[in-house]
């Protein structure tokens, strides 16, 4: 069949131990007939051997939990679908609380996060924190998933109950969409097909909600952001006077003739050519990779960013980030490690830390300044060089960095530009 819709959303899933996420995974995958079939035949053979009445749809996740008690780390586990209106990334992130930092690397390109509640336990601590997570992370999507509802009667006072509690954590956060869905993922009520268990529900099921999802606006269309990931010299006659900057665009729209400014020199040129793999384009827009050919030769090279004359991100060596720390070691005082921003890679030092989140009581903690694995925590961060940022709400790309161990070359840190000193 063909894809009249062909849009990729990611998705990543959050909910403590045991609330029922592989099953709900797995619920996806059955009901939509996204499994193969001896996957199948495998599953349903393990489910009768282990005396269960039907399938156990945990199992199409929980070949991974083998993998983890025989040692093997698997931080984050991917699974791919797809359905006739579009095709789907999960980002599978394990629930306990010392995981924190395997839910900011599922989620941060995801478009969306479905965070997991049981029914009989309501908003727990988990729940703030994933949703903390999720809104710190810009996520534009959130869908809360009331789960196991079949242990509560598909009782409509025990679902309301629930929304009630967490529209009043959602005031101290930045989440812009957010959809209610009472569901049991065992019985598949409200997963794929409409439960006919709780017809006061009005809503849509899990499925079609992930299909409809508004996702195009989620990507920025007005900053045109254009790291230099490499120049492109070929060394052939037929192009011997070729020079072009290839890289990924960010966000935004280049179009050939755009009067252009190159970052951090600002030498200005107009947009000559925009290649592709497949020939010349006449408009690029995010997130293609392209090569760019300018009118004038200026020196542009990697690290660099191309953006429009009359659109600008801020050029500056001082910010303050948001810090999700990823690392056993503890954030050294003042200590200096490698930034990289986009296709820019400087040295830089966390010069103060402001604050730390308790990201279970959502409160900020001035007094307590060490960094230690899963905090999260204000800070002021100095490179060598300028870099070309802009807010993490208003771009994800140029607004989120990592931090790198020059020693043991370990990524110890994933930040979140809250602002520039302009």
């Amino acid at each position: 069949m063909e894809l009249n819709n062909n849009q990729l959303l990611r998705f990543t899933t959050a909910g403590s131990v045991d609330d029922g996420k592989s099953t709900l995974i797995g619920r996806l995958l059955y009901d939509s007939k996204s499994i193969f079939e001896d996957q199948l035949d495998q599953i349903e053979h393990t489910s009768k051997r282990k005396g269960h009445d039907g399938v156990d749809l945990a199992l199409f996740t929980d070949g991974l939990k083998d993998e983890r008690e025989q040692g093997i780390t698997i931080d984050v586990a991917y699974r791919y679908f797809t359905t006739p209106k579009r095709k789907f990334i999960i980002a599978d992130t394990p629930g306990h609380i010392q995981y924190t930092r395997n839910m900011v690397t599922g989620a941060s390109t995801a478009n969306a996060a479905i965070i997991l509640i049981d029914a009989r336990n309501g908003v727990i601590e988990q729940t703030k924190r994933h949703s903390f997570i999720a809104s710190l992370l810009g996520i534009p999507h959130v869908i809360v998933c009331v789960n196991k509802m079949d242990l509560v009667e598909y009782a409509e006072e025990a679902y309301e109950k629930i929304v009630n509690q967490y529209e009043s954590i959602l005031s101290k956060m930045a989440i812009r969409d957010v959809h209610f869905i009472p569901i049991s993922a065992l019985k598949g009520d409200n997963v794929v097909n409409r439960s006919e268990k709780m017809p006061w529900f009005g809503g849509a099921p899990l499925l079609h909600t992930l299909e409809t999802l508004h996702i195009s606006s989620d990507i920025n269309k007005v900053d045109a952001r254009f790291p230099v990931q490499t120049v492109i010299r070929p060394q052939s006659n037929e192009h011997i006077d070729y020079r072009g900057y290839a890289g990924r665009l960010e966000s935004g729209i280049l179009r050939k003739g755009d009067e252009i400014t190159a970052l951090p020199s600002g030498f200005t040129s107009k947009i000559k050519s925009i290649d592709t793999f497949g020939g010349e384009i006449d408009e690029a827009y995010a997130p293609m990779s392209v090569s760019i050919t300018l009118e004038d030769d200026i020196d542009i090279s990697r690290g660099d960013m191309i953006v429009r004359k009359n659109n600008q991100p801020v050029k500056t060596q001082d910010f303050d980030a948001m810090l999700c720390w990823l690392n056993s070691s503890s954030a050294r005082p003042r200590g200096k490690y490698s930034i990289r921003h986009t296709s820019n890679e400087q040295k830089s030092m966390i010069m103060e830390v402001l604050y730390k989140i308790d990201v279970n009581t959502l409160e900020r903690d001035t007094e307590d300044k060490t960094i230690n694995m899963n905090d999260i925590c204000r800070v002021k961060v100095k490179t060598t060089k300028p870099l070309m940022i802009d807010e993490y709400r208003d771009n994800r790309s140029t607004g989120s960095f990592i931090l790198i161990d020059d020693g043991t070359n370990e990524t110890v840190a994933a930040g979140m530009i809250i602002g520039g000193t302009h």
